[in-house]
């Protein structure tokens, strides 16, 4: 077997300056060896530390949800709504959170905090139909009828066969759209009748003789468009079980007081 020993003797006539820096170099290397081993080590620590921090706030959420669920079952909203609150900010992008937050919001009556809780719901999950039925009654509570028709769309678009939203919600979010409708139409012929009591046209004439028939029926015309303004102010739309709409006399009064012609359409009538 051939002898190793010409490496000794090699190495014999190596400079010791030359040694020390091999030497060096070689320390070096081990350092930075080492110092690569404990970055990786350090970055798999942060990457799991990560992932039981979620793994934590995932469960402390649920744990929050289900505490204010029974909250909210036991009558007591404004605690379920904290509940809700602190889940949402260990899961922020949990649209059953929202979704829960919204439904106690609406029974609370507090109506804009209720739709917007509902919107982020379908925004995190836009084919959700629950979601889109639970905006669509918080937008009724809010009175935006025809954004709640909508929302009802959509919701039976996602889910045709649950027969709650055709009979319950969307067949209501319908009526009140209907009603809402001879609402308005009311209120139209409302204002349009008291323009016409106010700038009656028998009132621009001038009349030489006060006594003619031609005054008289001037009179009448404007007392019947007065009687007819007053029935109008007393007159309510309601919706009967049949969804009709129907309008009804409420009684004397109004939120207006009644007409009575001013001193300015009295000069105009006497030509003055």
């Amino acid at each position: 077997m051939a002898s190793f020993g010409w490496k000794r003797k090699v190495g014999e006539k190596v400079s010791k300056s030359a040694v020390q820096q091999f030497e060096a170099e070689a320390q070096k290397s081990e350092d930075a060896g080492s110092s690569q081993d404990d970055e990786v080590d350090w970055l798999h620590a942060i990457k799991r530390r990560r992932e039981v921090l979620l793994e934590d706030c995932a469960a402390k959420s649920k744990r929050l949800k289900d505490e204010g669920a029974m909250l909210a079952e036991h009558g007591r909203h404004w605690e379920a709504i904290k509940k809700l609150d602190e889940a949402i900010q260990l899961t922020p992008d949990n649209p059953l959170l929202y979704e829960m937050k919204s439904q106690v919001l609406t029974i609370l009556q507090e109506v804009f905090p209720a739709v917007k809780a509902a919107e982020m719901a379908v925004k995190f999950r836009p084919l959700w139909w629950e979601g889109w039925q639970t905006l669509g009654r918080a937008q009724l509570n809010l009175g935006e009828v025809d954004l709640a028709v909508r929302s009802f769309q959509v919701a039976i678009h996602l889910c045709p066969s649950e027969p709650t939203l055709w009979q319950d919600d969307l067949e209501w979010a319908r009526r009140l759209q209907k009603q809402v409708l001879a609402t308005k139409e009311k209120t139209r012929q409302e204002e349009e009748t008291k323009k016409q009591i106010i700038n009656a046209p028998e009132l621009e004439q001038d009349y030489d003789d006060f006594e003619s028939d031609e005054v008289l029926a001037a009179c009448v015309a404007v007392a019947e468009r007065q009687t007819h303004y007053e029935e109008l102010k007393r007159t309510t739309v309601v919706m009967d079980a049949g969804g009709n709409i129907k309008n009804v006399l409420t009684g004397e009064g109004g939120s207006e007081e009644a007409v009575t012609p001013s001193k300015e359409q009295f000069v105009k009538a006497r030509g003055l």
